[in-house]
């Protein structure tokens, strides 16, 4: 008689796009490869003499666009929702989800601008993230496996840094944080993958003493929510991925990177009765 058994991190291997799993601890071993498909669900269907079978099933993306998810969002921030609360959006992504959040509540909305450490010659990943303020949040189990020197660190921190003042000068006022002392602060993002830039946002906001820091984001890997749970007062995210592989892209039917121009113009448009 057959059962499934789905993957786990401790279960899951990945050797390029292909997903195997260790079936040992179930008294049977890996007879089956498989690849993996956005928002799937990877298994094994083990019987036992007969060997394994891999199986995926289809789940589909949760969300339509960034607008639809902070919709979601809006409605499950109700509990922590006021006039009085302040969203703070890190663009450029969380920009577009921010604005039903905070218009939902009437409250402000302002920008915390972060940039993640490139790797050189892998601009598209990071090691870490920086703040405006000159805050850094290192991956220091990458850093030390990519034997990265306080040289190469020192460098990409102030090519961030760069960056971010470029983005302070196109933002304007939006980019200056109120008082956030005693107040609800709601940090939202299009998502956490490794959660690095959103770790290094809430490092900057917890200086300021406020009464309650809520992390909000619509998808999340497994890791990413674990670690940010521990270090705010909740985290709100209705799609915390299982998958061993994860992509905050997969959540959404309608996905690409926002331009500086596109996030001026959300800010622009938001109406007269938004704050």
């Amino acid at each position: 008689m057959g059962f499934l058994v789905f993957g786990t991190y401790n279960e899951v291997i990945r050797e390029d796009d292909l997903l195997l799993l260790d079936l040992s601890k179930y008294g049977g071993t890996l007879s089956g490869l498989g690849y993996r498909h956005p928002r799937g669900r990877l298994g094994i269907k083990w019987e036992k003499g007969r060997g394994a079978t891999m199986e995926t099933y289809w789940e589909g993306p949760r969300y339509a666009d960034r607008h639809e998810a902070g919709l979601v969002l809006a409605e499950k921030l109700a509990p922590y929702g006021s006039a009085h609360a302040v969203v703070l959006a890190i663009p450029n992504g969380g920009v577009a989800v921010a604005l039903p959040i905070a218009r939902e509540f009437g409250c402000s909305l302002h920008l915390i601008v972060v940039r993640k450490l490139q790797i050189p010659d892998r601009p598209e990943a990071g090691f870490g993230s920086v703040v405006s303020d000159g805050s850094v949040i290192l991956n220091e189990p990458l850093v030390q496996r990519l034997n990265l020197s306080g040289e190469v660190i020192g460098s990409q921190k102030q090519q961030a840094l760069e960056s971010i003042r470029v983005r302070l000068s196109l933002y304007g006022s939006k980019v200056e944080l109120p008082d956030l002392k005693e107040r609800t602060v709601i940090l939202v993002d299009d998502g956490l993958a490794s959660g690095y830039t959103m770790e290094a946002a809430v490092k900057v906001v917890k200086k300021q003493e406020p009464s309650l820091v809520v992390v909000a984001v619509p998808t999340s890997s497994m890791s990413a929510y674990r670690r940010l749970s521990s270090l705010v007062d909740k985290v709100v995210c209705p799609d915390v991925s299982r998958l061993p592989i994860f992509a905050v892209a997969d959540a959404y039917r309608d996905w690409r990177d926002l331009e500086d121009e596109e996030v001026i113009a959300l800010l622009r448009n938001r109406g007269p009765d938004f704050p």
